[in-house]
């Protein structure tokens, strides 16, 4: 039987070897949780642990994260099953209870007849066709190797996580459920702010202390990428920059009085019973204890139980258009093959999407001899373009975006909306013809 492995347990790793598995092709998937952990990791039990938001963000399908999912939801994707499994509300939002979500997928992994789970850490990709989707905190000895096989091409840059807060202490009669616009079913809680109090918290924040580097981040030079910036970075870009980003007050309106405001934080729900909340957009390097502080000025919040604080950690990825062929295998070994941040996709679906891809290619490869690029009209094919071929002279991650597309054969009139809609029925239209040839 054709055999391939995969180095990682995250949404790539999981996604690589269950779409490989899913192709009659058996797979060794190597982790090494719980043995020894990252900085950033915590659930030593869980595969595709969610280290910073719970979110995957919109789930409409003109919008381009949409489409990605949908591609995702219709090639059979697990990580679209486990979210669908462990959703929990979040209006016009796909989130999830990340210990559910983390679950799902660690017991359909473990209980495939296809898939060996080895516990242990590699520094160095196995004998034979090999998925490498160790994550963008890759443990030494295997960046070590990594840098060995790609000459070094490495860069890296800060990412943020935001702190999760319990809902028993969040202060509900200053605060209130409320969904943007209406959409959802009020699914958010809300903390408004009068003019004076935002510029209250807007000097206590600038002003406040970040937290050293950890000792696995020293003389390093940070990077912080745009899509997780931390909260006091981007207070610092000016006064208005927060209320035109994470707490925009447009399309929030008390329920009951009609009142709207000058800025609204907003919290997002973290598991399916409620009782935990992230506070959105609030990224943050700040020390422990100013956190409290800071974020202790927000209406609602001053009493609020702080079951995770906010951290930033270091992420490194490939200079991909340099070191991969369109199907995330290395042009130097087109036996290996890279998924996850690491290749230079950002976020969740993204990873999850580019597991998929390399697993279906490298399960062709070891089966039938052939590889497998996915068509650019489609998300996840327009994604591997870019990847491999972005061409850009300081190549930087990319969350899924419609201007990695193909442009519309035809001119397509009524604006941004209609050419979306376009794309996306284009790229669905194509993935039922891809569902067919990877199925062979």
């Amino acid at each position: 039987m054709a055999r391939i492995n995969v180095i990682g347990a995250g949404l790539a790793g999981c996604e690589a070897a269950y779409a490989a598995a899913e192709r009659g092709v058996a797979v060794t998937l190597y982790e090494m949780k719980p043995q020894k952990m990252t900085p950033a990791h915590s659930y030593k039990g869980g595969f595709a642990e969610l280290v910073c938001s719970n979110s995957l963000r919109n789930n409409a399908v003109d919008s381009a994260i949409g489409l990605l999912k949908e591609e995702l939801r219709r090639l059979g994707s697990l990580v679209m099953e486990s979210a669908e499994h462990s959703r929990v509300a979040a209006g016009g939002a796909l989130a999830v209870d990340r210990v559910k979500f983390s679950d799902y997928i660690t017991d359909k992994i473990r209980r495939h007849p296809l898939i060996e789970v080895v516990e242990k850490e590699c520094d160095s990709a196995p004998d034979g066709i090999t998925v490498i989707a160790t994550g963008p905190l890759t443990s030494k000895p295997m960046a070590d190797y990594i840098n060995g096989i790609t000459g070094g091409n490495k860069m890296s840059f800060f990412d943020a996580a935001a702190p999760i807060v319990s809902f028993d202490s969040i202060d509900m009669t200053k605060a209130f459920f409320a969904s943007r616009y209406g959409k959802g079913d009020a699914d958010y809680i809300n903390c408004p702010m009068t003019k004076e109090e935002y510029e209250a918290f807007y000097t206590a924040l600038v002003g406040a202390e970040c937290a050293e580097l950890h000792d696995f981040e020293e003389g390093e030079k940070m990077k912080v990428f745009e899509g997780c910036m931390p909260v006091e970075e981007m207070a610092r870009r000016g006064e208005d920059t927060l209320r035109f980003g994470p707490l925009k007050p447009v399309g929030i309106a008390h329920p009951e009085t009609g009142e709207t405001y000058y800025a609204v934080v907003q919290l997002r729900r973290e598991n399916e019973e409620g009782t935990t909340y992230n506070i959105v957009g609030f990224q943050t390097h700040l020390k422990f204890p100013e956190q409290r502080r800071v974020f202790g000025l927000i209406p609602g919040l001053e009493d609020a139980e702080y079951l995770r604080y906010g951290v930033m950690h270091r992420n490194t990825f490939l200079n991909s258009p340099e070191l991969l062929n369109g199907d995330y295998s290395l042009r130097s070994n087109g036996n290996i093959f890279f998924a996850g941040q690491m290749t230079g996709v950002e976020g969740y679906i993204e990873s999850a999407a580019s597991g998929f891809a390399a697993g279906v290619s490298a399960a062709r490869l070891a089966s039938l001899g052939e590889r497998y690029v996915f068509p650019d009209v489609t998300m996840i094919g327009a994604m591997e373009k870019y990847v491999s071929c972005g061409g850009a002279a300081d190549f930087q991650p990319m969350n899924a975006n419609f201007g990695i597309m193909p442009p519309a054969e035809k001119k397509i009139r009524g604006g941004k909306k209609m050419r979306y809609a376009y794309y996306a029925g284009r790229s669905l239209e194509k993935i039922e013809e891809v569902r067919r040839e990877i199925a062979k």
